[in-house]
């Protein structure tokens, strides 16, 4: 009935009459309910899954059909994963995919892991609101676009007692648990089989794999052309018997036979210049090899027939789909639309040696050509603007999200006579872009040489079609916000400062390069009369939109309170209390200081921020001793003192954050004496050019480290004041 484990009910290891205990029990029951529901619905995989709800995870417990070997990589499913199995248990209904091209559209991901030709059914076990698990079926592709009335109520059939028995176990008091997968019904491996002498008559080679894919039977004729003894072969994998089959593209001939159920092809090379034509034909029980030499491909001159000894490609070298498990993370990766593009181009083509790339998407009725390589100049300005209503091969595949191959050129000069775009390619492939429900555009893939499109291949493109759409349908949306979100950073920011007599100011910005990942740093300065300003620099805690809002508040309060007559102190106290009155869970430092330009002095107060640095009219540079308070919106009561600098003419004072200083690994306070280093030893240059100087030097700094904060740099000049007009606003007693 298969191998001992699977189902296990918790603690009961009462035995029955038959010697089976009762987690046995379950084992049988639902063995015989999954491999009938199998056999009665023509299915050729069957597999059931439990719901481990402390780790939201799906483990599959039971499969027929294939090995455990087989199904091992699809054993465990996460609960929130993009995947048919999850999702039928997530939303409690039934998942039904009736071709590869459906699986690479709603589910891109799977697709690519599963490049073969199948429809499948996933149904949730349930009963009421509790979930136990799921149940798989996969079928060839071949079958109908829809299930039968008798296949649905089969399979209703089946789901609702296999769903009974695991809520029966449970309200015994023995739950079910998922243990290790248990395979139904495994095939004896068998030395020799009936009809043996009549496949000695044969001029080919033949022989069989199970559902291990192990050899089980050759003939005498297979074993020579393979060239190994029988003994050696048989019980042994072919692809690690012999170590030219020993490349990933060979078992997954096997396997693409072993899902699809389908004639499978493909030749091989046995060193040193022996090739070999196979194809695989699979049921039920394995798969029936047939053996035949054949000439190398391309050298014979003659046509072959498709499902015999199809040519092996470029596309087709060994190893080559694989790469496309790769490739989708480089997708997954991938950020913006710029990141989508360089991917595709940079990393897929070689890959899938294609000699010309195009990535279109539907836009407002129209194309626009988000990427294009290898094709002649004309054709991206001939696609990009042009209506959905034109007749192409790429807008056709848009319309009706149907993937398009053509082996030559001539193929596609007689759907569309009038295009004369491709004369320097051979082959085209129009992949749709499938994500969100709809079609978001194409890609289109160009040849140099004649390129037939196996079924394999097909499916591989078409699955990575849709890792692409998905990829860049997320990219778009990313750029969108990000385009958004750093709008409302820059309207935050002052994009003018006032001028004030008697003070040079340079003010430099640069925002992380982490992507969306938008902060709060702020400065501003604020203008009180003729004679006084106030200069005001902070970085609230956090990247994201909320931090970017909050900091505009700050910067509003600040401006606020400087602007009404508050002394530095008494600013930071009641821009801290209106942030706790905020109930806002992000902290704010910020460095607040009043310019007395008539007197040449300043009063500085801080709430947590880095130190400011002055660089003194001989070139000497000093780090302010401040007195430090508590960020701002952690107290109420926070009290902040303040401390007095003399600014005499030629004197800079150098307000930033911590993305200017502040690397990975490194100390900070060596790193802010390092600024005041650069600050001492900058040639003599006007204040925007060594604002210029020190950002450029801090953005080489952190993209050597590959790190990046938001930077924010407030220079501030004193210069003498010959004529003063008005009188400086008092800000207190000097201490």
């Amino acid at each position: 009935m298969g191998e001992p484990g699977g189902y296990g009910a918790c603690g009961d290891d009462r035995a029955y009459g038959d010697g089976r205990t009762a987690a046995q029990q379950v084992d049988a029951q639902v063995d015989h309910l999954l491999t009938e529901l199998v056999r009665d619905t023509g299915a050729h995989i069957g597999a059931v899954y439990l719901l481990v709800r402390e780790d939201e995870v799906l483990r599959m417990v039971a499969v027929t059909g294939v090995s455990r070997h087989v199904a091992d990589p699809w054993s465990r499913v996460a609960l929130a994963a993009p995947v048919p199995v999850a999702e039928a248990v997530r939303e409690g209904r039934r998942v039904w995919v009736a071709s590869h091209t459906e699986l690479a559209q709603r589910f891109p991901r799977t697709a690519l892991a599963l490049p073969y030709h199948v429809a499948l059914s996933v149904v949730p076990l349930t009963s009421g609101t509790t979930r136990w698990g799921a149940m798989l079926q996969i079928w060839p592709g071949t079958h109908a676009p829809e299930l039968s009335r008798r296949e649905a109520r089969a399979i209703n059939d089946a789901r609702h007692r296999i769903s009974r028995l695991l809520r029966r176990a449970a309200d015994d008091g023995h739950p079910v648990r998922p243990t290790e997968l248990r395979t139904v019904s495994p095939p004896p491996i068998r030395n020799e089989q009936p009809g043996a002498e009549l496949t000695e008559r044969f001029p080919e080679g033949t022989c069989a794999l199970d559902l291990e894919g192990r050899i089980t039977f050759l003939n005498s004729k297979a074993a020579a052309l393979l060239g190994r003894g029988r003994h050696d072969l048989l019980g042994a994998r072919p692809w690690e018997a012999l170590p030219w089959l020993n490349d990933p593209v060979y078992e997954n001939s096997y396997l693409a036979a072993l899902f699809s159920r389908l004639p499978t092809p493909f030749v091989a090379l046995r060193p040193p210049d022996h090739w070999l034509a196979f194809t695989l034909y699979p049921d039920t029980t394995g798969i029936s090899v047939r053996i035949t030499p054949t000439e190398p491909p391309g050298q014979d001159g003659q046509d072959r027939e498709p499902f015999l000894t199809p040519p092996v490609t470029a596309q087709a070298r060994p190893g080559a789909l694989f790469h496309l498990l790769h490739l989708s993370t480089a997708l997954t990766e991938a950020v913006g639309v710029k990141d989508v593009a360089e991917a595709v181009t940079n990393q897929i083509m070689p890959v899938i040696n294609v000699q010309g790339l195009a990535l279109l998407t539907a836009d407002e009725g129209r194309i626009q050509v988000v990427a294009s390589r290898g094709f002649p100049p004309g054709v991206a300005k001939s696609f990009d603007g042009l209506p959905l209503t034109a007749e192409s091969a790429s807008l056709r595949a848009i319309a009706t999200g149907a993937p398009a191959f053509y082996a030559n050129n001539e193929e596609l000069r007689r759907t569309y006579p009038g295009i004369d775009l491709y004369r320097e390619m051979a082959a085209f492939a129009y992949l749709p872009l499938f994500a969100s429900g709809r079609t978001i555009g194409c890609c289109v893939l160009g040849y140099d040489q004649p390129h037939p499109f196996s079924p394999q291949e097909r499916a591989g493109l078409t699955s990575l079609g849709g890792v692409m759409a998905q990829a860049l349908e997320r990219a778009r949306l990313f750029d969108t916000e990000n385009q958004v979100a750093r709008g409302l950073q820059a309207a935050l920011l002052p994009h003018d400062l006032p001028r004030v007599p008697g003070l040079e100011v340079a003010a430099r910005y640069l925002p992380a390069t982490r992507g969306m990942d938008i902060g709060g740093d702020f400065y501003d300065l604020i203008r009180l009369d003729d004679t006084s300003a106030a200069a005001v620099i902070g970085d609230v805690q956090g990247h994201n939109v909320n931090a970017a809002a909050l900091m505009g508040q700050v910067r509003t309060a600040v401006h606020t309170h400087a602007s009404a007559g508050a002394p530095p102190d008494e600013v930071l106290a009641r821009t801290n209390r209106l942030l706790i009155d905020l109930s806002s869970s992000l902290f704010t430092s910020c460095l607040y200081a009043h310019l007395d330009l008539r007197h040449h002095r300043a009063r500085i107060a801080t709430a947590g921020h880095l130190p400011p640095v002055l660089r003194h009219p001989d070139g000497r540079t000093e780090i302010l001793d401040v007195p430090n308070g508590l960020l701002l919106g952690i107290e109420p009561e926070a009290g902040y003192r303040t401390a007095d600098v003399p600014l005499p003419a030629g004197a800079v004072l150098a307000l930033y954050t911590d993305g200017l200083v502040e690397v990975p690994g490194t100390d900070l306070d060596a790193a802010i004496g390092e600024l005041a280093d650069r600050l001492a030893e900058a040639d003599p240059q006007p204040l925007d050019a060594l604002a210029r100087t020190l950002v450029r030097c801090a953005g080489q700094t952190r993209q050597s480290s590959r790190g990046g904060d938001d930077i924010a740099l407030l220079l501030l000049k004193v210069a003498r004041l010959d004529r003063l007009r008005g009188r400086a606003r008092p800000i207190g007693p000097l201490t």
